[in-house]
């Protein structure tokens, strides 16, 4: 799409072709030489691995225009590692970490003309995937692969932008369970929640509060979101348990909660039911996608805790006013987060 015809001041988060691509493909053992080509559609075989079996993986990732006019990455390096992570659990190959961060540079210098204005509040996402498009048929890893990172100018993930959100707690679905593939970015994790999102949104609600798959008791994630709330004066989100994806930008507020408001933290199970519990006085989510999103109220069934009259909590907003700050390079990086690209 011409850049010229794009309003940036009015993204949502969809999709918009852009200018060029980098694409890399691993046979006989190694990974090619990875290049720039004009964006578009490649063959496939029938029978590759992530058609039959789901085998593929991706990131998620933004490159902003600061305060000053730079083009910056958050903390690459990290989505670097995550890719690799989601790789090994699905039995593809890893890509070298120096690669993949130059590739990335790359693909944002290339459709640079896509990123939207600063004063805009919108990012360039970068998508990087790879996909198993060797022919298998028994259940086995492919032998061949292939790594695309294209971009895409988005607005918002959410619509009501840094407004609170309503979610409902679902005890129907789940997303993930212990010893599954949870943690990393796999296609095959996604598309079973669609159908949860689209129902709770015909309700009214903008996304679904997933719960443990074993108890039906503590929560998840919100969608695809890391799921935040301030409980007793203390910053709690739940931990890690290879059931919950480990969000780049869940792990940054944790820093800057610590580091910047002195809070507490925690990493701990959250029982749904302390979400009505007036020792919760706020929460929020977070992703590369959400960034920081205010949650006003939680349903389940017919109880519903409001938030804050249905507003942004005060330590959800100076999170995000400090995690923004950062990243658009309006108050000083102490963390060494922020890459040029």
């Amino acid at each position: 799409m011409d850049p010229g015809k794009i309003d940036f001041y009015n993204l949502g988060f969809n999709f918009i072709e852009t200018k060029e691509m980098y694409v890399a493909d691993y046979k006989n053992g190694s990974w090619s030489k990875g290049k720039m080509e004009p964006f578009g559609p490649f063959e496939i075989s029938p029978g590759a691995g992530v058609l039959n079996y789901g085998q593929g993986i991706f990131e998620g990732m933004k490159a902003l225009e600061a305060k000053n006019g730079d083009l910056v990455l958050f903390r690459p390096v990290e989505n670097a590692k995550r890719f690799n992570e989601s790789a090994k659990r699905m039995l593809m190959p890893t890509y070298d970490e120096d690669e993949f961060l130059n590739a990335v540079k790359n693909v944002v210098k290339t459709n640079k003309e896509y990123i939207p204005p600063y004063d805009s509040g919108g990012a360039l996402y970068i998508r990087p995937v790879m996909v198993a498009n060797g022919p298998v048929l028994g259940v086995a890893p492919a032998d061949e692969y292939k790594l695309i990172i294209f971009t895409v100018p988005v607005g918002p993930y959410f619509p009501e932008g840094f407004n609170a959100i309503d979610l409902e707690i679902s005890r129907e679905y789940t997303r993930a369970a212990p010893g599954g593939s949870g943690f990393a970015k796999t296609c095959c994790n996604y598309a079973p929640t669609m159908k949860p999102a689209k129902e709770t949104k015909a309700k009214g609600y903008a996304q679904i509060i997933y719960l443990d798959a074993s108890e039906l008791e503590y929560i998840d994630e919100v969608g695809t979101a890391n799921f935040f709330a301030v409980i007793e004066g203390k910053l709690a989100t739940p931990q890690l348990k290879g059931t919950i994806l480990p969000g780049i930008t869940r792990k940054s507020v944790l820093k800057i909660a610590e580091e910047k408001l002195g809070m507490e933290t925690e990493e701990r199970d959250i029982s749904y039911k302390e979400l009505f519990n007036k020792s919760c006085s706020e929460a929020f989510c977070t992703g590369t996608a959400a960034v920081i999103t205010p949650i006003g109220s939680v349903t389940l069934n017919e109880e519903k805790r409001v938030f804050n009259d249905g507003e942004p909590g005060e330590i959800t907003v100076k999170l995000y006013d400090l995690l923004t700050g950062i990243q658009r390079k309006e108050i000083e990086d102490e963390f060494g987060w922020v890459v040029d690209v």
